[in-house]
Formats: structure tokens, C-alpha cells, sequence
């Protein structure tokens, strides 16, 4: 069988991709990574094989452009609010969606498209697997006959804001209904003798990696392929003193790197979560790229400093985290058992899922406008000494453990692949 994987040239959204592109491999089929040029050395370390299709996107540039939008502050239109419990109108929210359509999906896909279509026609593919955002995949795939499915990062917000997008609209009068997603979709497709229809939007089936006490409310006639996260941060080396058990308890501080990479800082003050984390009786393991280590004015005696360590190596140390909210380190901690201390910036999920896990024992959760040291120290501090906290992150990794493996999905894909 021949298996496209589509993403958009992000690290973050295609590494998500990497297991199940790698149980496909191991299970003798083959697999190209499809992707704008940008992405090749992160694909080349994966050792998959690269094909780059168009140009690349300019989402971040244009996005630390835009004087409106704070990338740590503002939030995402449309899934930043989801799950809050604010109200919203339908003007507002319609409003959202053109946006959104507009400066991400868009800005993002327009580039590749034509070019993966090409591809996809010339090589044939029997499935095309596509990460949430990169709709050009659906297009190309039924362009050219394959079966294909959408592989979200985690719990499927994509779904659960579509669907109440489109409960909202319906309930309009005919001439009040508008729709940006498919109108953009829809011209997009019939380039290509392509009918719109919402396979263009959720896939013929989506992969689900979160349990199913983190899922979110989704339409029922969705399918969904459970597969068990497993964590994958790139090409990296395990240190020498990884591998020596710590003397002390060790809290990891993991506050991401994708988002601060482009918009240049992170979503917490770090100075102020070391200084609480000072006179812990506890070994600190902070991430911090260099550029970020060099803003310190003072390291406390208990922390170590490093600018990448392997994130599926550190978390199975760590008897705590401190963490942005972000899906890949959330999942990560709680695959390994380990009870974190979050701190969401409001971008996009990231505050749904800590309140999720939160709700479940697993994690405490610090609005980033009220990180004080006092506040860093005492929630550390009951992480480690409430053994409630460690049996729920337990609980949570028995769950994901349970799920099938990439392995067992690849099975199934090839069987969804054969019916079409």
C-alpha cells in the first residue's frame, strides 16, 4: 500500500504524525511525507521519506504582523473561547470563522495545493493521512481516489467547533447563513472535479489520541480510530546524567518551543517560576533555549539548565512538570504518570485540556497572570506531597496504555484503505 502523510510545514503539527507514519513502514507499506520545503530537514531527521509540494506558507510572519493579535494573550478566534462558557453571538462567531479561514487554513494550504494534488495524481497513494489543519490533503486525496483520514494532535476541538458552527448557522434565517469554510473549500475542490461535502473537513475517519475522559463533545456520525499517544519530540540524544536516578525529586519545567520560537517568549515569566522553585527540596530540570537562559539574571542552586532534552526521556524522571497546557507536553507527562502544574496560555486548547486533566486529580491549573513565586512553590509543593495527584496521573496512563498502539491502527488503516 502506498500512504501519503500531508502536513503543513510545522514541526509541532507533523511530529504528531511520526509513530503511525513509522508503524505503516515497519508494516512494509510505503510512506512519503508530503510537505512545503521548509519541513524537509525536521523530515529528513525522522528518516521518512520527504517529497516537497509548493511553497511555503507565510502564517508566522504575516501573524507577528498583525497588531490585533497578541499570539500568547489573544487567543485563536473561535477555539481559544471553546469550552470557556462565554457567549458569544452569531456575528461574532461567523466573524471568527472568516478569519480564521482567511489568515490560518488558508494562508497555509493555498501554497501546497496544487502542487500535492499533482503529486498525489502522479503517485498513486491507496490512503493519504492528514494532520487537522492541512485540508489540501483531503482534496488531493480525493482528487485522486485515495482513502484518507485526518490525524489530529489531540482531543478533536476542529470537530467539536465545526459542529457548533454549523448547529449555530442552521438555526438562521437562509439569507443570515454563511459558511467561510466551505465556500473556501468548495472552489478550492472543484479545480479538481471535487464535490464539497464535510469529508473535505473531518477525513472519512479521524485518528483519536486522548482517551475518552479528555474527548470532547463530537458529532456521533463521526468515526473515530483510537490509537494510544505515543510521544515523539524529534531527532535527540539522552544525556549521561538522564540516565542516573535522581537523589531528590525532580519537577521538570517544560513550557514548550514552537510558539515561543516565532513570537520570541514564552507564556510565563520563567526568572519568577525558578525563583518559587528556589528552596524546594527538589532537583529542577528547566528547558530553555539558550537566547532564554541568557535573560537570567540568577539560576537557583537546585536547577539544572538545558536547551533540549528529550522530553519522552525527562518526563518518565519527573515526579512533577511544569507545564504551558500545550497537547504534546500534557500527553507526554501524563503517558509517563506524571501530575503537573499548568499554566495555559490562552492560544488555542490549551486551557480546555488543564481544565480537563485538572478536573481529573492530575494537574493543577495557574492562570499565567497569576504566576507568583508563592503561588509556583505551593502548587509544586502539593503536587509532590498529595499522593492523590500521582494516582490520578496513574489512573490517566493505565488509559492510555489500554488504547490500541500505532501498530494495531496501521491494521486498521490498511483495512479502511482495501474497502475504499
Amino acid at each position: 500500500m502506498r500512504v501519503v502523510m500531508a502536513s503543513l510545514a510545522e514541526k509541532t503539527n507533523f511530529l504528531s504524525l511520526v509513530p503511525v507514519a513509522w508503524a505503516l513502514r515497519a508494516a512494509g507499506h510505503e510512506v512519503r511525507v508530503a510537505s512545503q520545503p521548509a519541513l524537509e530537514p525536521v523530515v529528513g531527521d525522522t528518516g521518512l521519506p520527504f517529497v516537497p509540494v509548493g511553497r511555503d506558507h507565510g502564517f508566522w510572519r504575516h501573524l507577528t504582523a498583525r497588531s490585533s493579535f497578541d499570539g500568547l494573550r489573544g487567543g485563536v478566534p473561535l477555539f481559544s473561547a471553546y469550552g470557556s462558557g462565554r457567549e458569544r453571538s452569531w456575528g461574532e462567531e461567523l466573524e471568527d470563522y472568516r478569519q480564521v479561514v482567511t489568515w490560518w487554513w488558508r494562508m497555509v494550504n493555498d501554497p501546497m495545493l496544487d502542487d500535492l494534488v499533482a503529486f498525489c495524481r502522479e503517485w498513486r497513494p491507496d490512503l493519504v493521512v492528514w494532520e487537522p489543519i492541512t485540508f489540501s490533503g483531503a482534496i488531493a486525496a480525493q482528487a485522486c481516489g485515495a482513502a484518507h483520514v485526518r490525524h489530529p494532535w489531540g482531543a478533536d476541538v476542529f470537530g467539536a467547533v465545526r459542529a457548533r458552527f454549523l448547529g449555530r448557522m442552521a438555526e438562521r434565517p437562509g439569507a443570515e447563513r454563511e459558511d467561510p469554510l466551505a465556500a473556501w473549500l468548495g472552489a478550492r475542490a472543484a479545480r479538481y472535479g471535487v464535490e464539497y461535502s464535510e469529508t473535505l473537513v473531518h477525513g472519512q475517519a479521524t485518528v483519536e489520541q486522548v482517551p475518552a475522559s479528555l474527548r470532547v463533545p463530537t458529532p456521533d456520525d463521526l468515526t473515530y480510530l483510537p490509537m494510544r499517544y505515543v510521544p515523539y519530540n524529534g531527532r535527540a540524544v539522552v544525556p549521561h546524567w538522564l540516565r542516573t536516578p535522581p537523589e531528590r525529586p525532580r519537577v521538570g519545567l517544560c513550557l514548550g518551543t514552537s510558539t515561543a520560537a516565532w513570537l520570541g517568549r514564552f507564556g510565563v515569566d520563567v526568572p519568577m517560576v525558578l525563583e518559587g522553585l528556589a528552596d524546594l527540596d527538589a532537583e529542577v530540570v528547566a528547558t530553555l533555549p539558550a537566547r532564554e537562559q541568557a535573560k537570567l539574571t540568577a539560576v537557583p542552586d537546585n536547577t539544572r539548565l538545558v536547551e533540549y532534552v528529550p522530553l519522552h526521556a525527562l518526563a518518565p524522571t519527573c515526579d512533577a512538570m511544569i507545564t504551558h497546557g500545550g497537547t504534546g507536553t500534557v500527553l507526554t507527562g501524563l503517558a509517563h504518570g506524571v501530575p503537573q502544574l499548568v499554566s495555559p496560555r490562552p492560544t488555542f486548547d490549551e486551557s480546555l485540556l488543564a481544565s480537563s486533566v485538572a478536573a481529573l486529580g492530575a494537574a493543577l491549573v495557574l492562570d499565567a497572570d497569576r504566576v507568583s513565586p508563592e503561588a509556583v512553590a505551593a502548587g509544586v509543593s502539593t503536587l509532590l506531597d498529595d499522593p492523590r495527584h500521582t494516582r490520578a496521573a496513574h489512573a490517566l496512563r493505565h488509559d492510555i496504555t489500554a488504547m490500541p498502539t500505532p501498530a494495531d491502527l496501521a491494521r486498521t488503516l490498511t483495512d479502511l484503505a482495501d474497502r475504499r
